[in-house]
């Protein structure tokens, strides 16, 4: 198994008064690995890995990747996000596993020294590999499973001239499973220990390899004679705290695991672990072929910053590091970023619920789930740190890593760590694959899938690695047993029993997605468009783990994967009742949205579909947002929505699409997950304010304005117009006085003013209500709105917008749904991924408007800001320095 350091700097150099280094390093295999198929090559592992064979025929590959990624990057397969292609595709249950095993090979430069002992790292492969060095076999017997990482000492092996090859069979999973259209298929891909979507889901097409490859990443690392793996690291954080008060003092608690893996030789060590200033030290000595367990002394950090969620407090982080000292030279090291708090999972007896405390503060969940970042799997440290930046920008503070998909990669959970994002991190088994439900589209009954995995051995086993892995990130929150179903029940029981008390001990487990340990009258959905009453008029389930609704992007997105012969809206057939809806929309698993377009008025074309389209996701996941964050800790403690992202182009439950463009849904959410926020109860026409944070609000009052169409009332609009106070973590409701004329058809903006609060330039929470037929049509009739801007770089990949609209109140005009994206000047083509501050927002006829653009400078692309509004027209805004 392999060890629990994840570093991914090259070079680990370090050097302690009177202490010397051991030649460490580690570094990734990343770059000039070769591929074949292996059915086109009848040789064997041990004349492959020989640096004199010859590569003729063999393709560039990419590693990190599957074989899919390598044979798309050599245009052997057309693009598979991109209209039918990915029916092009062969698929592995029609032409059988031969077709996608593969050798990968990678030449390497490393000499034996005799005084080292070299690492061979695996991070993940799918789904079994046999690995070859330079003519010799260094795996006993076929590695198996996805998540389980291997290690193998192989300086023995290294050539004495440093020219090494890497050779590496990597064989399909044993059981495909036929891609019938069921969710995961005909169910049978569950066999084995791998991620079940790719034989298909109502958000995916099948994935025609089964992401089959070495699809994580491959290290070499350099070490003296004793190695350390698995440290393990707990903060305490007892009482309640408060982010930026004096803090009392906070205990860390390090282990570690010293290996001495050759030889004949004993070894006195010194262990040392030092963080924040504050070092200790462990005197062991290490049999030979032995590994030890050691723990250092408690370490005492006095009034030192802690880790909070987001929205709740910053993300401070120390650095870590434990160092193994043989005669006085180091001979191994592991860094790692701690989050100093403290988790408690409380049984909430009101609402019937788990409410999670982080440092003695319970914590609002507001959160999304997560499939992975692509479906072939083509990660990076950048597009996982662009994803999480995204969920943190909706005010979100967790995230759900689904179990029908992987468990996520270190560098996700890096970001997580950094931008407050928790996470529940489920297993790998489904409900719909193994068996909750009776489904046809399965092969084999529920009995028999309750049972899946076949392996419970290598199930039990990849827990454990897993565990180990992931366990020190401040981030993670809750491990899951599986999605909407446990695991078999000898694999739940030493889990729960076992492997966590021993491993962590500090996080609750939840036996699957929507236990009854999460909430009681449990249960999940809905799934679709929904009147945006509905989530306040319907009480949802009390801590509701997938609640969601449609998602598709705008017409720039939608060019991205749709044909243009297909860029047609769907149209309803009177004569058939149904929607009559392009065949490659229903590829993309295009999620209906019906009357809630038409409510806007017929679109005459794609784009205009697009645009109103743009309208429902903002109401939608506002609406959502809102009626839950108005119930928080007395109908809810928290909800995840299904879903905020899609590995492939999916029409359907995603705040961006694969391309990282994000919609309309991420600032619906964005906005009714704002932790101190005003908010229009239509069903009880309340206004309410709530205050989402640690700290009391004081001395606020309302301060909004109603706009109706064609009229202007400036009489009181709530009960009372006195300040008033919100206490921490709770709302505060006043009955609405003119939610008789909203029904008529018209707007409402909401605001909440207090101590260095500006409405005017920082604006409100616009609502847009239909007329008494249900129509929004009105909105055709807004007068057309002139829009002052100025663009300025403030920073490298920085910009700040202002926007002013140029009128005055008694024009009652308004500049309706404004969009602002940068574009490369040059094709007018977006900058993806962009991260701004508030968008699809509406400005009143005296507003003015500041907006935050981040990106990442790319050579040879000149930024501009487009400006695109329902009233507004398109506007490009040079950026002057």
């Amino acid at each position: 198994m392999v060890r629990g350091t994840y570093i991914i700097s090259l070079l680990l150099f370090f050097c302690c008064p009177g202490q010397s280094l051991f030649a460490q390093q580690e570094y990734e295999l990343a770059s000039g690995w070769k591929c074949i198929r292996a059915s086109s090559l009848k040789k064997s592992g041990e004349q492959i890995s020989n640096a004199t064979f010859s590569l003729t025929g063999f393709l560039p590959a990419v590693v990190p990747g599957t074989v899919l990624t390598s044979l798309l990057a050599n245009k052997l397969i057309p693009d598979p996000f991109y209209g039918m292609n990915n029916k092009k595709i062969p698929d592995i249950y029609d032409v059988g596993r031969d077709y996608y095993t593969y050798w990968f090979v990678k030449d390497f430069k490393r000499k034996y020294d005799k005084t080292e002992k070299t690492w061979l790292e695996f991070r993940g492969v799918n789904y079994s590999y046999d690995v070859f060095l330079n003519g010799h076999k260094l795996n006993s017997s076929t590695e198996k499973g996805m998540y389980l990482r291997h290690e193998y000492e192989v300086g023995a092996y290294l050539s004495e001239t440093g020219s090494n090859r890497l050779a590496v069979i990597v064989y399909p999973p044993d059981s495909v499973g036929k891609p019938n259209g069921g969710q995961g298929g005909d169910g049978t891909i569950a066999h084995g220990i791998t991620n079940q979507y790719t034989a298909g889901w109502d958000w995916i097409q099948p994935v025609h390899d089964r992401n089959t490859g070495i699809w994580d990443k491959v290290f070499i690392k350099t070490t003296g004679p004793i190695s350390i793996e698995h440290t393990h690291v707990v903060t305490s954080v007892p009482g309640i705290r408060r982010p930026g008060a004096d803090q009392a003092p906070a205990i860390i608690r390090v282990t570690t695991e010293v290996n001495n893996t050759g030889g004949n030789d004993s070894f006195f060590c010194e262990l040392r672990c030092e963080i924040a200033g504050e070092m200790t030290s462990v005197n062991v000595k290490v049999a030979p072929k032995t590994k030890l367990t050691v723990a250092f002394p408690d370490i005492t950090l006095q009034q030192r910053e802690l880790w909070w969620p987001n929205g709740y407090g910053p993300q401070h982080l120390y650095p870590l590091k434990v160092t193994v000292t043989v005669n006085k030279q180091i001979s191994d090291e592991e860094k790692l970023n701690v989050g100093v708090r403290q988790l408690e999972a409380v049984w909430n007896k009101h609402t019937q619920s788990r409410e999670l405390h982080v440092n003695g503060q319970k914590i609002f969940l507001k959160g999304g789930n997560r499939i992975v970042s692509d479906e072939m799997l083509r990660f990076s440290k950048e597009r996982y740190d662009a994803e999480v930046r995204y969920h943190h920008d909706m005010n979100l503070d967790l995230i759900r890593v689904w179990g029908g998909g992987i468990t996520e990669r270190p560098e996700f959970y890096d970001a997580c760590d950094k931008y407050g994002i928790l996470v529940m991190q489920d297993f790998w088994v489904s409900g719909d694959c193994n068996g909750r439900w009776d489904d046809p589209m399965k092969k084999e009954d529920t009995n028999a899938r309750r049972n899946y995995p076949d392996d419970h051995r290598l199930f039990t086993e990849s827990l454990d690695d897993q565990i180990k892995m992931l366990r020190n990130h401040p981030s993670l929150a809750y491990w899951c047993g599986g999605n909407e179903i446990r695991p078999p029940e000898d694999v739940l029981k030493c889990l729960s029993d076992t492997l966590l008390p021993k491993l962590d001990g500090t996080r609750f487990l939840f036996e699957y997605s929507n236990d009854d340990s999460m909430s009681l009258h449990s249960g999940d959905g809905p799934y679709t468009i929904q009147p945006d009453s509905f989530f306040w008029s319907n009480r949802s389930f009390p801590f509701n783990s997938e609640i969601g609704s449609v998602g598709i992007g705008d017409y720039e997105s939608l060019q991205r994967f749709i044909p243009e012969k297909d860029m047609a809206p769907p149209v309803y057939n009177e004569a058939k009742h149904e929607w009559d809806i392009d065949s490659v929309w229903k590829y993309h698993k295009y999620s209906v949205y019906d009357s809630a377009i038409e409510a806007y008025g017929h679109p005459k074309d794609i784009k205009e579909f697009a645009k109103i389209a743009q309208l429902v996701n903002y109401n939608q996941y506002r609406a959502l947002a809102e009626s839950f964050m108005a119930h928080m800790w007395d109908w809810y403690t928290g909800f995840i929505i299904w879903k905020t992202q899609n590995p492939w182009t999916a029409m359907v439950g995603q705040m961006y699409d694969v391309y990282l463009d994000p919609n309309a849904c991420m600032y619906g959410a964005m906005e009714g997950c704002k932790p101190v926020h005003a908010m229009y109860d239509q069903v009880s026409d309340s206004i309410i304010v709530v205050n989402n944070t640690l700290d009391t609000l004081r001395n606020i009052r309302f301060d909004e304005v109603v706009y109706l169409y064609g009229k202007h009332p400036k009489e009181q609009i709530t009960d009372s117009s006195d300040p008033f106070t919100i206490l921490p973590q709770s709302c505060f409701r006043q009955k609405f006085k003119h939610g008789k004329d909203l029904k008529k058809g018209g707007m409402l903006c909401l605001a909440v003013p207090h101590d260095d609060w500006d409405h005017k330039t920082s604006g409100g929470n616009f609502y847009w209500f239909p007329d008494e037929a249900g129509s929004y049509r009105y909105l055709d009739k807004i007068k057309n709105v002139d829009i002052a801007t100025m663009a300025k770089y403030t920073g490298k990949g920085s910009v700040e917008l202002h926007l002013k609209t140029e009128g005055s109140m008694l024009e009652n005009n308004i500049a309706f749904f404004i969009h602002v994206s940068l574009v490369d000047k040059k094709t007018k083509k977006r900058i993806m991924p962009v991260f701004v501050s508030d968008n699809y927002f509406c400005m009143n006829s005296v507003g003015d408007k500041t907006v935050e653009m981040v990106y990442t400078p790319e050579p040879g692309i000149k930024p501009m800001v487009c400006i695109e509004g329902w009233n507004t027209g398109t506007m490009y805004v040079e950026i002057s320095n």
